[in-house]
């Protein structure tokens, strides 16, 4: 087997290879936006597509076919593939976790890590539309998941602004509210995944969404 064509492949690995390319999205943006484009009821949803979308629409450039097919071997059989496992119900996605002290900066990053992660996710359910039609339950999630990303976003904002007071026992309030809306958006995400597979599978009509505006 050709070590330069993983089957799979680790985290550390698909990071190490964003970080080789100069990826300008994160890894924790990258699995979202793939997870939303497996999810996605549009037409002509393209794995490697959403891999050249990561670059501005172009792969990066190589020095040998090898290390383009290293690249695209651990973005599409090794994390595309893994997150297809997402569209079963016994296999809910998990957004990244790290340890969050709770700091204005512990704050700030983790709020701005999840706001980056539900942008991404929308970026890839509608891919280049700015309108798709999806099922109603995925309709109303859409609707949760853009109320918790001015959240994040305010969240990322407030603590970064160090004219702002805070006191240690808000920032831990805040920092379990955080955390509270974590799972919450993983649920509204399973949720959206499933009613979009099951909408796909029965060619269910679907309302018609309107890509949220990023503000």
């Amino acid at each position: 087997m050709n070590p330069t064509q993983p089957i799979t492949a680790s985290d550390e690995q698909v990071r190490a290879l964003l970080v080789r390319y100069s990826c300008p999205v994160p890894f924790h943006e990258v699995r979202t936006r793939f997870l939303g484009n497996i999810a996605s009821p549009a037409i002509g949803v393209s794995p490697i597509k959403m891999v050249e979308s990561l670059w501005g629409g172009k792969l990066p450039e190589f020095d040998t076919m090898d290390d383009a097919n290293e690249l695209i071997g651990a973005l599409i059989m090794g994390l595309w593939n893994q997150l297809t496992k997402h569209q079963d119900r016994s296999a809910p996605f998990r957004l990244t976790r790290s340890s969050i002290a709770a700091t204005r900066e512990g704050l700030a990053t983790l709020a701005l890590v999840r706001r980056q992660e539900l942008d991404g996710f929308v970026e890839g359910l509608f891919g280049p539309e700015e309108i798709v039609d999806v099922p109603e339950r995925a309709h109303r999630g859409l609707e949760d998941l853009a109320e918790m990303r001015a959240l994040f976003a305010a969240t990322a904002e407030l603590a970064a602004d160090e004219t702002k007071p805070a006191q240690l026992k808000e920032m831990e309030t805040t920092l379990r509210l955080l955390r509270e809306m974590t799972k919450n958006a993983e649920h509204e995400m399973h949720a959206i995944v499933l009613a979009c597979k099951r909408a796909r599978k029965l060619m269910l009509a679907g309302i018609p969404a309107k890509k949220p505006s990023i503000h």
